[in-house]
């Protein structure tokens, strides 16, 4: 059994930034690339960002490119995302997932390729 768990989410000033975390467990973190999806009210989940096992690979969603940073330290079992230049429009409730295959090579954007998902960490952006 896999549980992530995420920290970090707040409320922040429009400019500001926060640092999410997320610690994983119950698995060989190392070897799964890891992303960030995040859910605002009354909109469907979408992809935020994902890494690759070794790290050495990001993605992003457009809207957030040059604003957010995906890590991970596998020594730690924890990945990262850095939002920095939050605006109003970032507020949601921000997850992390774990993908389903190990040692993927083309990191993916679809939900359904993940398959074990923290509880979730509620990001508000004030304008």
């Amino acid at each position: 059994q896999v549980q992530l768990v995420e920290s970090g989410g707040g409320l922040v000033q429009a400019g500001g930034s926060l640092r999410l975390s997320c610690a994983a467990s119950g698995r060989t973190f190392s070897t799964y690339a890891m992303g960030w999806f995040r859910q605002a009210p009354g909109k469907e989940r979408e992809f935020v960002a994902a890494v690759s096992w070794s790290g050495g690979s990001t993605y992003y969603q457009d809207s957030v490119k040059g604003r957010f940073t995906i890590s991970r330290d596998n020594t730690k079992n924890t990945v990262y995302l850095q939002m920095n230049s939050l605006k109003p429009e970032d507020t949601a409730v921000y997850y992390c997932a774990a993908d389903r295959r190990a040692l993927r090579v083309v990191l993916v954007s679809n939900r359904n390729e993940y398959d074990y998902w923290g509880q979730g960490t509620q990001v508000t952006v004030s304008s």
